[in-house]
């Protein structure tokens, strides 16, 4: 199996940030992200460490990032190591791959959730309520059905435990009616704009969140884009609604914590090597369909 990543320190620069998968140094002008290979499932970090994982969030993070681009700017500013501050060169192999270069932000506390289908919490949210994060939907829907309409599902953006999901009027009141219809209407496009691309890859995109951040008034995507992380990619060849799908994202540690007797309040347990080994698979699995390319 190939080697994990659990983090990195480097001595010449201040840790910005310690993620629960990404550490975040200041360089001053800029930031320095590096994707570990953790992995965290239901607000845990959980012990075990996905082989490559760093490296599929950051690539496919770079792959989006450009794809998107036209659609709203973004933070990324190169993943070229030779383009990094040279003190940094001496970090090479740790930093090749899984780490990038962002311009800073001022980061918009808002989780900001699109779903094109009815899946996870708002699965269990509609069978409790007939809506999604307050949005009403047509009753009769089956599980992993398809909306008519894509949807907006706002959340808070919580430094440790639970985001908490809001109203769209709850979102204006926090950031100014302006700039939460501007990132409402942005989020639907990238995700309407990816969702489409990865359609002709034989991928569904189920539902993903964004983050934005605010340079001199204009908006930034920040953060990671439609990772297995951040979204669910379901093939379509196994795709039927009715039931919870195959997937090539985060949901497969989730299912099988959920069928553990782990009580997701405790310290969870240490995965199994078929689940870090199957996990690490789907992770570049993902990759390589999305982005046609062969290598990380």
């Amino acid at each position: 199996m190939k080697e994990k990543y659990s983090g990195i320190s480097i001595p010449e620069l201040s840790l910005f940030k310690k993620g629960k998968v990404r550490d975040v140094f200041d360089l001053k002008d800029k930031l320095l992200f590096v994707a570990s290979d953790r992995i965290s499932a239901f607000d845990f970090v959980l012990p075990s460490l996905i082989p490559e994982k760093g490296k599929v969030l950051t690539q496919i993070s770079k792959f989006w990032f450009e794809f998107t681009s036209l659609a709203c700017p973004n933070h990324f500013v190169t993943d070229d190591i030779n383009k990094y501050p040279e003190y940094l060169y001496k970090y090479k192999d740790k930093l090749d791959k899984r780490s990038m270069l962002v311009k800073k932000t001022e980061v918009i506390p808002i989780e900001c959730i699109v779903r094109g289908y009815i899946s996870g919490s708002g699965w269990k949210d509609y069978k409790a309520s007939g809506k999604i994060c307050g949005a009403k939907l047509p009753s009769g829907l089956k599980e992993s059905a398809q909306l008519e309409d894509v949807i907006f599902t706002p959340s808070t953006k919580a430094e440790e435990g639970h985001d908490i999901n809001i109203s769209f009027k709850e979102m204006q009141k926090r950031v100014g009616t302006e700039l939460a219809l501007k990132i409402k209407r942005v989020s639907i496009e990238l995700y309407q704009k990816a969702s489409l691309f990865a359609l002709s890859k034989g991928i569904i995109i189920a539902d993903t969140k964004f983050e934005f951040g605010l340079m001199e008034d204009d908006l930034v995507l920040i953060d990671e884009v439609f990772t297995p992380d951040s979204s669910r990619f379901w093939p379509i060849a196994d795709y039927a609604p009715g039931r919870s799908q195959a997937s090539l994202d985060k949901q497969f540690v989730r299912d099988y914590l959920l069928s553990t007797e782990w009580d997701r309040k405790s310290a969870p347990p240490e995965l199994p090597d078929s689940i870090i080994e199957q996990t690490s698979k789907r992770y570049q699995e993902i990759f390589h369909l999305l982005t046609g390319k062969k290598k990380l």
